[in-house]
């Protein structure tokens, strides 16, 4: 059996910029400080949602380190290091580890992807050279790779191997690794819009978008359900959907970003090859915004 390394909403957070594109790091903490005051429970940098394929090096270790600062301890720090190179994974996981995070995400590689057995190999090297907690990251829709029910039941038996960050959408296939797997596999949403359903199924909370302009409401809504509130918090869930949806109008996280600079959030702009929304989208985006009076 394996604690799970939080319990409740986690935020997958964004990277703000300046208008010419460098790292606005004031800005950065601020949002930590936000999230750290609003009840979030593990704060996930240089991810997806973080546009990390974009930052170099030091931009990279330097996002990392004022998270672990700001966070001193109360809640875990969780770095990307995925890569569809292994042997730059584990590079970037020693020195997330280096630096002082509590744990590292690993999403399976992409474009030259891999077999089951090679995404076997590939986490369990990184594992098995590191010292931190590992979570999994399994999101096909950008990969072109999948995770499989028997292949987490086989990476399960790592012990360093700490979860997974499940978003392939495929709420079958997650009732079955969580079957297989037990408490040997915390399984954590890395779908906003899904996370009562696997909450249900025994999921332990969420990697959150919409967590970074509400992560109070959504840490209720995680929280809540795990502490036995299940009405109060499927309510406040399906009240959020809409919004929940409407920030994956455009790739993540283009909407996210318009959302958080229309409330005053100073997200900035995306790094290329990420654009602005388009307008249609964009129009769709601030109605729903206006509907829950955020803007």
């Amino acid at each position: 059996m394996k604690q799970p390394l939080f319990t409740g909403s986690g935020t997958a957070l964004i990277t703000p910029f300046h208008a010419d594109g460098s790292v606005n790091y004031e800005a950065f903490e601020r949002q930590l400080d936000f999230q750290l005051k609003n009840g979030t429970d593990a704060l996930f940098v240089c991810v997806t949602t973080s546009e990390t394929p974009t930052l170099t090096q030091d931009e990279y270790e330097n996002l990392i380190r004022i998270a672990v600062d700001k966070s001193k301890g109360h809640v875990p720090v969780v770095a990307g290091a995925g890569s569809n190179s292994t042997a730059h994974s584990l590079e970037l996981a020693l020195c997330a580890q280096e630096i002082g995070a509590q744990a590292v995400l690993l999403v399976t590689p992409y474009y030259n992807k891999t077999s089951q057995a090679g995404l076997v190999r590939h986490f369990t090297y990184v594992a098995d050279r590191i010292d931190l907690p590992v979570l999994l990251y399994n999101v096909p829709s950008r990969t072109g790779c999948n995770i499989k029910p028997e292949t987490y039941r086989e990476l399960a038996n790592h012990p360093r191997i700490a979860g997974t960050k499940e978003a392939n959408g495929d709420i079958s296939a997650i009732a079955e690794t969580i079957a297989l797997c037990g408490d040997d596999l915390p399984v954590f949403s890395g779908n906003d819009n899904q996370v009562i359903p696997i909450l249900a199924l025994g999921g332990k909370g969420v990697v959150s978008v919409f967590s970074n302009i509400l992560p109070r409401q959504m840490h209720d809504i995680a929280a809540g359900y795990l502490e036995g509130k299940q009405e109060q918090s499927l309510h406040e869930f399906l009240s959020w959907l809409d919004l929940m949806n409407a920030l994956f109008y455009d790739v993540n996280p283009i909407p996210v970003k318009e959302a958080m600079n229309r409330m005053g959030m100073e997200a900035g702009p995306c790094r290329l090859p990420l654009t602005d929304m388009a307008p249609a989208a964009q129009e769709k985006l601030l109605a729903v915004l206006k509907r829950h009076s955020l803007i």
